[in-house]
């Protein structure tokens, strides 16, 4: 586990450094017009990797080699590396890149505050899961402000201003973000042993999710006048109905179709105001910010993704999980 571990965090570094440039290309390339447009078009790539993913990872799973889809994801990895070599231009002379340093303190802080909250869901004693969630706060917190005081800020000035259209966006990405992890972490499991279902089953229920985001992004990156701030405001409450149908049925004797529903509610509620957040902070940038705002959006989703990832263990571990063990107990635990 402790090699997974290790691949996974070298493997996200990567995914780091690409999905950031994207938004980052977006705000640069196209319009603001069409800016939410755009995003929603991205959210359609994202759905594709995520029904091949199960269905690849499913696959290699039944057959008894599950080491054989992270070989299959490193043949996709180097495909893509040797595309972009041959297929995109070279930097433009004169057009030199900052010379600011790798933020690693300001990194190391949000790393750190991601392990404390996931070292909370690990320990016996109530006081120090407490402590440990403080402690993840504390550097979240002190992370900030070194970022406000630094030359070359990771997040726009204003990040997390509950008085700025930019800081309210970045509050909700994390805050949706942290509502949609647990999803793709925990549900499988459920899935497979409160439902029978195997693996590439399981996969595609839970893929259903993203693509309700996917539909949802589509459906109303066009929207205008008061539309986009009503979809905010509903998307919200739409994942929270999703949450709840999702804990009522998944430890019910229902068909496993009767889920699904609930699912893609979840993945719409967050499809649905996705591309009008990222807008949202992109647009809302104060002078001099508008990149960095850009590049924050993936920054603060992946955080969003991994502190509620974290705060599913805490609560999964504190109620006693067993993923082998399909009885009583792990009904009260799924829901």
């Amino acid at each position: 586990m402790g090699w997974i571990v290790v691949g996974r965090l070298v493997q996200g570094f990567g995914g780091g450094l690409e999905s950031a440039a994207a938004y980052v290309a977006v705000r640069a390339t196209f319009p603001e017009a069409v800016w939410s447009r755009t995003i929603a078009l991205m959210s359609t790539s994202w759905s594709m990797s995520v029904l091949l993913g199960p269905l690849v990872g499913g696959m290699f799973a039944r057959y008894g080699n599950w080491r054989g889809a992270f070989v299959a994801t490193a043949a996709v990895a180097f495909t893509l590396a040797m595309s972009a070599f041959f297929i995109l231009p070279p930097r433009t002379p004169g057009r030199g890149t900052s010379e600011a340093g790798v933020p690693a303190g300001r990194v190391a802080l949000i790393c750190v505050a991601i392990a404390g909250m996931s070292s909370a869901s690990i320990v016996e004693a109530p006081l120090a899961k407490a402590s440990l969630i403080v402690f993840a706060i504390g550097a979240l917190v002190a992370m900030l402000r070194l970022d406000r005081a630094s030359a070359a800020p990771l997040l726009p000035s204003d990040a997390f201003s509950l008085h700025t259209p930019t800081g309210m966006g970045l509050w909700l990405a994390l805050l949706l973000c942290i509502t949609f992890s647990p999803l793709q972490i925990y549900v499988p499991i459920f899935l497979q042993h409160l439902h029978g279902l195997d693996p590439l089953a399981a996969g595609f229920t839970v893929a259903s999710g993203s693509l309700g985001w996917t539909i949802a992004s589509l459906v109303t990156a066009g929207a205008s006048g008061s539309w986009p701030d009503r979809l905010m405001s509903a998307g919200p409450a739409i994942m929270g109905i999703g949450l709840m149908a999702i804990a009522l049925l998944l430890p019910s004797p229902v068909t496993t179709l009767a889920l699904v529903p609930a699912i893609v509610a979840l993945g719409m509620g967050i499809g649905q105001c996705w591309p009008f957040v990222a807008h949202r902070i992109m647009s809302g940038a104060k002078a001099g910010d508008e990149v960095v705002a850009a590049s924050s959006v993936p920054t603060v989703q992946q955080t969003g993704f991994a502190l509620g990832a974290a705060l599913a263990g805490v609560v999964a571990n504190a109620s006693g999980i067993s993923a082998g063990v399909a009885d009583d107990g792990m009904v009260r635990q799924a829901f």
